[in-house]
């Protein structure tokens, strides 16, 4: 299938979810994302959930990483040229929705593509090479291929099925290394 129809086809999928679902669910994913990966004393960017789209709410995860040990930091967009650069996230941080409803820290010491030792990604779908589908606009794949040749690349997904192939993969789209479920991990590379 074409990423246009899975777009379509999962964000329908995904406004069946409730939010009490989503949170279970969430839970479940970062249960087993830590118990698969063990990370501790690692620079991790985790994304900020856009709660209103239904994505894996990563708020428990990031309490789990911190409890690690973990740097974490997350994206923010630049809407002028289609770019994210990461900046480290704490409690305290303060979070403000950009102009397309994305949680974003106002600020913090930022972190360069290459000293990330895990990208945790959004997505709608993915297949079992590892390419997703997300929301069309290309600021992780750019941000993928600035990425150390080391760097860690994991979507969270909702559901327990992988996609079958998708049609339309293009040079730039970066393949994900493992996708995390609330019911197991899957090796994509």
């Amino acid at each position: 299938m074409k990423k246009s129809e899975l777009r379509t086809i999962f964000k329908a999928k995904r406004e069946k979810i409730s939010p009490e679902e989503i949170s279970t669910l969430s839970l479940e994913i970062a249960g087993n994302l830590i118990a698969y990966f063990k990370p501790e004393g690692l620079r991790i960017s985790v994304f900020l959930p856009i709660l209103k789209f239904k994505e894996v709410n990563t708020y428990p995860l990031i309490e789990k990483l911190n409890a690690l040990n973990n740097i974490i930091c997350t994206p923010v967009s630049d809407l002028t040229n289609g770019t994210m650069k990461h900046v480290v996230f704490e409690k305290e941080s303060e979070i403000r929705n950009n102009r397309w409803g994305i949680p974003e820290p106002v600020d913090g010491p930022e972190l360069l593509p290459e000293q990330i030792d895990m990208v945790i990604v959004p997505l709608l779908t993915v297949d079992t090479k590892g390419n997703r589908v997300g929301y069309g606009k290309g600021y992780y794949d750019r941000f993928l291929s600035a990425c150390s040749p080391t760097t860690r690349f994991v979507g969270l997904y909702l559901f327990e099925e992988l996609s079958s192939e998708i049609e339309d993969v293009e040079e730039t789209d970066i393949p994900l290394d493992f996708v995390v479920t609330p019911f197991k991990v899957v090796e994509c590379r």
